[in-house]
């Protein structure tokens, strides 16, 4: 098999400041302490070409933390990322500008995205009309709705026809026509062999098209291995989280979020 996306002990952290002071202390001060936060904390795995892998975890765990690392968006603190092919995020308003068109949008990210005027030119028909956007193609961005925004986003990146796909709940919003559409597409890229990353709170869709799982929890990767090892783990673990009062669930999350703080 051959791999497609190595992550080899990767971590992600933020400096946490509370005013500006400690934000100067640590830019002058060489062994100044300050709070750290762990977004993701030593994670490893390893995707090879023809995996659909689901990232799931509950809010803030750090799923679209990892999706921007593997697309490219972020760079790790710690450890190392290596891809093999061409990688296309897939979020919603993930590199869109709200000032500019739809059209302008199309060829204003397909060339941050490496692709030259002719190429642009052959390929901005097929995204106008996956789109199903219209005449709104000709309007401001930051005129469209979030279901608007992922049809257009969606569309400028599942027409460059990338080796690595990465998901990030573009498929939450919108019309469930034009979602059913989105995922014919993508299994289109499944069928043809594609490393898909899947990022989604939708167990159903998780389950029909994902053939691993990475679960992960406070940043750290809890478990990763085939869908009918992991999944089942994860969803009950779900099934309980739902069943806690209001008042245990945030208790479970002060606790999690706690121990990814570090003062050093």
């Amino acid at each position: 098999m051959t791999v497609s996306v190595n992550i080899d002990h990767v971590t992600k952290e933020y400096r946490i400041y509370r005013n500006n002071k400690e934000r100067l202390k640590d830019a002058l001060l060489p062994f100044n302490k300050n709070k750290t936060f762990y977004a993701l904390n030593d994670l490893s795995l390893t995707a090879y070409e023809g995996d659909v892998v689901g990232l799931v975890g509950i809010n803030g765990s750090g799923k679209s933390t990892l999706s921007n690392m593997i697309g490219g968006s972020l760079s790790p603190t710690h450890g190392k990322i290596e891809r093999n092919g061409d990688v296309s995020v897939i979020a919603i308003n993930a590199g869109l500008n709200a000032q500019l068109t739809g059209m302008e949008n199309i060829e204003f990210k397909m060339l941050c995205m490496g692709f030259t005027r002719k190429e642009i030119k052959r390929l901005t028909p097929e995204v106008v009309e996956f789109s199903e956007l219209g005449e709104f193609i000709y309007q401001p961005v930051k005129k469209y709705s979030s279901g608007m925004r992922a049809k257009l986003g969606f569309s400028i990146n599942i027409t460059t026809n990338p080796d690595i796909l990465v998901i990030d709940e573009a498929l939450s919003v919108g019309d469930q026509t034009f979602a059913q559409k989105c995922l014919d597409k993508i299994y289109e890229y499944k069928a043809q062999g594609k490393t898909i990353f899947f990022v989604s709170h939708n167990m159903k869709q998780v389950r029909e098209f994902c053939t691993k799982i990475a679960w992960i929890e406070g940043g750290k990767l809890k478990q990763y291995g085939e869908l009918e090892d992991v999944l089942p783990e994860y969803e009950s673990f779900l099934k309980g989280f739902k069943k806690r009062s209001k008042k245990e669930q945030k208790a479970f999350r002060k606790k999690l979020d706690s121990s990814r703080f570090e003062v050093k």
